[in-house]
């Protein structure tokens, strides 16, 4: 089984600091950059916006991975697309037309995709899965970082791989949330190919980044 892509999340960087922490998880080895946006609304939780996302672009060439955890979502596509994000990934219950949703991202240049909540079933995707390029399965209840990770999402994970490999798509399976090398490992065997990862990449500092990611790459 090849290695899963590391997707670090910068809602653990030190946000003081954040074009460097950006500059230092790339370099130490980060596939994908994980941006969580948040609107205290449809999460109990505020974070960032563009205008952020597009200040980090030129820190990074890797591509920006952007969980959009806002609702109404559609009027905010646009802006960061604009910004720099790569992969823009939405929830079902964040707007009325989801399918509609994907289109917008797609039209848009980007990649599209559906991230599911812990409580939010496989079978959400049955109708929109030969349409996106991501699953992103929510491993703990989306608002906050340096939650435990929920057990019951294996079998969700397993069923999502099921649903891909019947589309003989390219469509990465992403999970977040509670994730190191132990539940990454339990994640990458039951059929993920993207973890992200915000304490277990971003513990110890600058010094410790590359070691953290090479232990979320021993994950499968």
């Amino acid at each position: 089984m090849a290695a899963p892509l590391i997707s670090p999340s910068i809602l653990s960087a030190d946000f003081a600091r954040l074009g460097e922490e950006v500059q230092a998880i790339d370099g130490a080895g980060a596939d994908w950059i994980h941006v969580d946006v948040m609107d205290g609304h449809f999460v109990p939780n505020l974070t960032i916006g563009p205008a952020v996302v597009k200040a980090l672009r030129p820190h990074s060439t890797k591509p920006f991975d952007v969980h959009l955890m806002i609702a109404p979502v559609d009027p905010y596509l646009e802006a960061f697309a604009a910004a720099g994000a790569d992969i823009i990934t939405v929830h079902p219950e964040a707007g009325p037309h989801i399918h509609r949703t994907v289109q917008a991202i797609h039209a848009l240049g980007k990649k599209a995709g559906i991230a599911l909540n812990p409580a939010t079933p496989a079978k959400m995707l049955d109708y929109l899965i030969e349409e996106i390029d991501l699953v992103l399965i929510m491993s703990v209840n989306p608002g906050f970082g340096g939650q435990s990770f929920i057990a019951s999402q294996l079998r969700k994970i397993e069923a999502v791989r099921k649903m891909i490999d019947k589309t003989g798509r390219a469509i990465h399976l992403e999970v977040d949330g509670g994730i190191d090398a132990a539940t990454g490992r339990l994640c990458t065997n039951a059929g993920a190919d993207v973890l992200v990862a915000g304490t277990a990449s971003f513990k110890g500092g600058s010094a410790c980044y590359a070691a953290n990611i090479a232990a979320l790459k021993g994950a499968d």
